[in-house]
């Protein structure tokens, strides 16, 4: 199955490596067993992993998940946070939300487990409570995206998507990010992921940021050697790092 847009779209991003990159996301996924401080491994792509340890996790306070299922990056970042952090791990579906308690109750340890609560709110709408704001030490937010090794993967997503899905998304995205960062404490540490292609969908957003908050927004780029940097970020992409991703990550700082 062949969309003709979509290949057009792409080709004018990537170029002749556009093939390449193409066929590598048709490919398995690079999946890793991640078990540390797990009562039992969880499967989960490489990039994804990398994405939440990204995350600066204070000593103390309470931490955002902000689209967290279907669980891997709440798993990655519970077993790394200390026994002052509290970890909300929120999700808009119920049907995700559901899946997401599954994924904590199976793999976290009770003592973990007691220090995650999962929440069903709309990410991108909470900041307007005033009171919420500056509520959280770190946030995580790996926004919905263009998922373009699942559109490839489904000949009717293929068949339907258009140019306004990655325009779109962005709008939702820069919805999340925005709010995220005044929900974030001055000093927290935020990180932005997708799993898409496109940089209307990840530098592109996070320029919106910059441009916002100026002065506020100290850019912390990740410090894995994985993908390749952007101007705000880093870009793993599956035909350069062994089936890895796509993941783009960026990581700020708030300041006062």
């Amino acid at each position: 199955m062949n969309n003709k847009d979509f290949e057009t779209y792409y080709e004018s991003i990537f170029g002749s490596r556009w093939g390449i990159l193409r066929n590598s996301l048709l490919q398995d996924s690079h999946m890793v067993a991640y078990s540390c401080g797990l009562a039992e491994p969880y499967y989960l792509d490489r990039a994804s992993v990398l994405a939440a340890e990204a995350l600066r996790l204070p000593e103390t306070g309470e931490v955002l998940d902000a689209c967290a299922a279907p669980g891997g990056k709440s798993l990655v970042i519970a077993s790394r946070m200390g026994e002052s952090v509290r970890l909300l791990s929120n999700e808009l579906s119920s049907d995700r939300r559901r899946r997401l308690v599954d994924v904590l109750n199976r793999h976290l340890p009770v003592e973990k487990r007691q220090r995650v609560t999962v929440s069903g709110f709309d990410a991108g709408s909470l900041a307007r409570r005033e009171a919420e704001r500056g509520r959280f030490r770190a946030i995580l937010l790996d926004a919905p995206c263009s998922s373009e090794r699942h559109v490839i993967a489904d000949p009717k997503a293929l068949a339907q998507w258009t140019r306004n899905r990655p325009r779109a998304l962005s709008q939702r995205q820069w919805a999340l990010l925005s709010g995220a960062f005044l929900l974030l404490a001055p000093g927290g540490s935020l990180v932005y992921s997708t799993c898409a292609l496109t940089p209307e969908e990840n530098d592109g957003v996070v320029m919106r940021l910059v441009k916002k908050y100026g002065s506020q927004v100290q850019i912390d780029k990740p410090d894995f050697a994985e993908g390749e940097e952007t101007e705000f970020g880093r870009h793993i992409l599956p035909d350069t790092e062994s089936g890895m991703g796509p993941m783009y990550v960026a990581r700020f700082i708030k300041l006062e």
